[in-house]
């Protein structure tokens, strides 16, 4: 057994870009191994700024061979009736590189065939590695690539050198004019000169004595550790945020934590402001008291150890300090006008070409989410929500915000407070953007997410009705998560509310769009919640939940709670077996009736005996949709079901007679319409 190394050496790469090539590096070499039938151990990566490496422990020598056989013509044309090899049978053979007289002949189910048996042998590892190196290495996907000089191929950063051993041995790759070797760098300034690797093996060791912790894992647990440690200095400790801990983590090569300071008098700006400054401006890391109280402290993180950390420090100080003053400058000029009367300066900002400008948008998410408070049974707060729309937007056009995007909303909320809006009202500013992602905290209060909703579907029903939905690879407007956080909003908050009423009432406010443009919001609508579900439940009981309807967001979770619960008892697969069955006949069948079933027709006991037993049901089920109780209706399905089976036993549906058959699906489709309000159960691939 053999190790192997691959390094791919580089200028500085973004944070960002470092783990997912890994990932995907360690995923293409594993299934390329597996293609070439090359076994192996233990597959790690190793990633700093300016090197993406992977090791791989016990290579074998070679692959395995392989024999296979391979069906060709049949014998009626391999062989004349003399039994005379034919042309079809020599080109067969010299394909699969066999005489002819080794040819087989193998019984199919299709008649006879010749076969050749082929013995693909194994071959070494070192030539298996030469071959899928080099397009591997090119094949590296980054969000953006550049090209540099004269090399044709496009990279994330450019390639300096390209290390791959197969124990001590050179595996020959090429990236542009760089061709691979054995030879490595480590830090930048601790180690600047050539570092020779004897073997695959000695990899992490020579790095981390050249001043590299090329172990992601580790570099990211010595950031962690001394950067707490550094807090712990001042009786604080690190504001928890794993996304800047990773992106410090691809930023060095050899952590170095220094702990610095800001003005105290800076700790009365917003939390948010200072938060921001610090972590997504500068990467450091604030620092807060037991109490979860900013200190006028960080940690930043040097890729280098400095002799003198006091100089060190000031620079990383100096740095802040100008955000911070600047930060000081747009919080109290800003203060200085009422939001209230910044709201008129939004008919100078474009919300988008062909919809208009921000303060048509606050028009209609104004006039929208008024609308949306008495469908969801919140009337009384017609008011803080009309005001909490006027001025959502309004923090855009302050010098705050224009500096630091991310903080809108947030300021909206402070401002709101500076001019004396009530606490009801700022907070519902600050919340309407809440989802922000995926993980991201829902509204605390009805107000700000009757806001958060209304600008969303404005937003959708907008960008849908000028044709700018998303496509396949673009979604410019973030519409996929503003349609999620709509879904999470109402979900969250038990709103009995119509989707496809508030689109329509969208539409009406914006003035455009028609029925086409509403179905295709819907339809877009539809399409993210089946993302959604089918994260979390089996996607053929999404689809059969979709299939009965789901303009009730709320109602149709229940169903699909309920539904999954149920998945896998016996007692229910058959059932839902037995409805899926009466779903698919009426479907099939070539009347469509309207009314109740004519009781005078029947001539059977199986047929009276169904009708009976399906009136008590409607009964029953009728008065549990009352209560929303799908429980308890999905148990009806087990009562109604020995009647259904029976009368699958004992009656023919498509009799001669039409009149007779066709009370006949009038009765089936009446009692599958009984449970398909619940779900579409020919949708269910679990029954059969």
């Amino acid at each position: 057994m053999s190790e192997f190394l691959l390094e791919i050496g580089t200028e500085e790469l973004p944070a960002s870009f470092v783990a997912p090539a890994l990932e995907a590096l360690r995923a293409e070499v594993t299934a390329r191994l597996a293609t070439a039938r090359l076994a192996h151990g233990e597959m790690r990566i190793f990633g700093t700024p300016r090197r993406l490496a992977l090791l791989v422990d016990g290579v074998a020598a070679g692959s395995e061979p392989t024999v296979q056989r391979h069906l060709g013509p049949s014998t009626k044309v391999a062989f004349s009736p003399g039994g005379e090899p034919t042309v079809a049978a020599r080109k067969f053979a010299e394909r699969q590189g066999v005489d002819v007289a080794e040819l087989e002949q193998v019984a199919t189910q299709k008649g006879t065939h010749i076969a050749a048996v082929v013995t693909e042998f194994g071959r070494p590892a070192a030539q298996i590695l030469a071959d899928l190196l080099t397009p591997l290495v090119h094949g590296i996907a980054f969000p953006k690539s550049m090209r540099w000089g004269d090399v044709p191929i496009a990279f994330a950063r450019p390639v300096h050198w390209i290390v791959a051993l197969l124990d001590d041995a050179v595996i020959p790759v090429t990236f542009g004019d760089v061709a691979s070797g054995r030879t490595t760098w480590g830090h930048r300034f601790l180690a600047p000169e050539e570092i020779v690797l004897d073997r695959a093996s000695a990899y992490a060791g020579t790095l981390r004595a050249a001043g590299v912790v090329a172990d992601i894992a580790e570099r990211r647990r010595l950031v962690q550790a001394e950067a707490e440690a550094a807090a712990a200095r001042r009786g604080g400790r690190l504001v928890a945020n794993e996304a800047l801990l990773d992106e410090v983590t691809q930023l060095v090569e050899l952590p170095s934590p220094i702990l610095g300071e800001f003005e105290e008098r800076h700790l009365d700006l917003p939390r948010e402001v200072l938060v921001s400054e610090m972590e997504r401006h500068q990467r450091y890391f604030p620092v807060e008291d037991r109490d979860g109280a900013l200190m006028p402290y960080f940690v930043a993180v040097s890729n280098t150890p400095v002799r003198d950390e006091a100089l060190s420090r000031r620079g990383y100080e100096r740095v802040l300090r100008a955000r911070l003053s600047d930060g000081r400058f747009f919080f109290d000029e800003d203060r200085k006008i009422p939001l209230g009367d910044r709201v008129a300066t939004l008919e100078r900002v474009v919300f988008q070409q062909d919809l208009g400008s921000y303060a048509d948008k606050v028009a209609r998410i104004r006039a929208l989410a008024a609308w949306l408070a008495r469908q969801t049974g919140n009337a009384d707060q017609v008011e803080t929500v009309t005001r909490a729309a006027t001025l959502a937007k309004a923090d855009l056009v302050t010098g705050m915000v224009g500096e630091f995007p991310e903080l809108q909303g947030v300021m909206g909320r402070e401002y709101a407070l500076a001019s004396g809006e009530s606490p009801d009202v700022a907070l519902a500013i600050s919340e309407h953007y809440l989802p922000r992602h995926a993980d991201d905290a829902l509204p605390t209060l009805q107000a700000g997410a009757l806001v958060g909703v209304a600008d969303r579907i404005d937003t959708l029903c907008g960008i849908f009705a000028v044709g700018k939905e998303p496509t396949a690879t673009a979604d410019p407007f973030a519409l996929r998560r503003a349609c999620l956080g709509v879904i999470r909003i109402v979900l969250h908050l038990g709103w009995r509310l119509s989707i496809a009423g508030a689109v329509d009432e969208a539409l009406r406010l914006l003035g455009r769009g028609t029925e086409d443009t509403a179905a295709r919001v819907l339809a877009f609508v539809r399409g993210r919640l089946r993302v959604l579900w089918s994260d979390a439940y089996p996607v053929d009981v999404v689809e059969a939940v979709l299939a009965a309807g789901w303009d009730d967001l709320v109602a149709a979770h229940r169903r699909l709670v309920a539904l999954s619960s149920l998945i896998g008892q016996p007692d229910f697969v058959a059932a839902a077996t037995a409805f899926k069955r009466a779903v698919n006949i009426v479907r099939k069948s070539p009347w469509r009736p309207s009314g109740d079933p004519q009781p005078d027709l029947f001539s059977e006991s199986a047929e009276h005996q169904l009708h009976a037993d399906y009136l008590v049901a409607r009964a029953r089920v009728a008065e549990l949709e009352s209560v929303d109780d799908v429980s308890g209706i999905l148990a009806e399905m087990g009562h109604l079901k020995p009647a259904v089976d029976r009368f699958f036993e004992e009656v023919r549906v498509l009799v001669d007679d039409p009149a007779v058959a066709e009370n006949r699906i009038c009765l089936l489709g009446q009692v599958a319409g009984l449970f398909g309000r619940v779900a579409d159960f020919s949708r269910f691939q679990t029954t059969g």
